[in-house]
């Protein structure tokens, strides 16, 4: 039997957002980790307890086959924020800091396609598309930014609010406490308004921070107290999310960028970061809205991180750009 990716996923996937519960406009919250493995997760089949993260696929739906669009950091991120290809994007490959350009300014981002729909959007953590001022994340339709804009492992690891650098160097060990405070609070602050959170948290990317509240608490030993302080922290802001009201209101994704680096575990794929193989670019992917995606069902279809820019404009009412997208809706 001869299919396309079109007719596959309209085979097999498009029962994943059932008939709209209300008319409200989601809220979007996009959890996107820094070289998280595809067997990382409790619910992948990792022995690292992540009962938050979990809670996302029993109350929402579990993927098994979502790839992203490139192996490695920028050009992954670059496919995600504007449903294109990264050599479309002028991102083929990473970015460094003393790089002076970034992604093409051209390009229309999620936070550009959500401010045409009076979103509150705010970008925290990892940006790595471009550092100088006309690349930055408040110059690409995001209100706010605060984070490392790179890897964590370039040098200087500045710390950036908006446009100015607030430390050289960065306390590392308190980076996912300060990324969580700064998204329970921007959730709490919206206000009657649609919101884009945006968080891309630095690890688990090479060298491993964790707070001493989570240091040495796993039993996997740095790599899983980072871990599971990254599944604290997407716990904090389901709370938040409950506790404002707006849960059953809200999308939220989570996912990661690319394959595990040294550390990580690709489950049983082969291959990790900076390969093609699967280990490299298979990437969990977990996906809750109440009412629209159905809880506990777990998806075998074809995704790729290029279907969220096209299928988050569908479901927000956002105007696509007059350009060829490489996601389908």
């Amino acid at each position: 039997m001869n299919l396309s990716r079109r007719s596959f996923l309209s085979l097999s996937a498009a029962a994943a957002f059932a008939p709209a519960a209300t008319g409200r406009t989601p809220n979007v919250v996009l959890i996107y980790c820094d070289d998280l493995g595809y067997g990382d997760l409790g619910c992948y089949g990792s022995s690292i307890q992540t009962p938050n993260i979990d809670r996302l696929a029993t109350e929402g739906t579990r993927f098994t086959s979502c790839i992203s669009a490139n192996p490695v950091c920028s050009p992954s991120r670059a496919a995600l924020l504007t449903g294109r290809y990264p050599t479309r994007v002028g991102v083929p490959r990473v970015l460094f800091p003393k790089d002076t350009g970034g992604l093409d300014q051209g390009e229309t981002t999620m936070a550009n396609l959500l401010k045409q729909r009076s979103y509150k959007t705010k970008a925290i953590g990892k940006w790595h598309l471009g550092v100088t001022p006309q690349y930055l994340p408040t110059a690409r339709g995001f209100d706010e930014y605060i984070g490392i804009p790179y890897s964590n492992d370039m040098n200087p690891p500045v710390l950036m609010r908006n446009n100015d650098v607030i430390a050289q160097e960065a306390d590392q060990t308190q980076l996912t406490p300060r990324y969580t405070e700064e998204a329970t609070s921007f959730i709490q602050n919206s206000g009657n308004n649609p919101f884009f959170l945006y968080l891309a948290h630095t690890y688990p990317h090479i060298p491993l921070h964790a707070s001493p509240r989570f240091k040495g608490k796993s039993a996997q030993g740095l790599y899983g107290d980072v871990v599971q302080e990254l599944d604290w922290s997407t716990g904090e802001i389901l709370k938040t999310l409950e506790k404002t009201g707006v849960a059953k209101d809200t999308l939220v994704i989570f996912s990661s960028d690319n394959g595990p680096w040294y550390l990580g575990s690709p489950g049983r794929l082969r291959g990790r970061k900076g390969s093609t193989y699967e280990g490299g670019v298979r990437e969990p992917l977990l996906m809750r809205y109440p009412g629209r995606i159905p809880a506990g069902r777990v998806s075998n279809a074809l995704i790729s991180m290029m279907d969220f820019f096209p299928t988050i404009a569908g479901l927000t009412g956002a105007k696509l750009p007059d350009r060829p997208l490489d996601g389908l809706n």
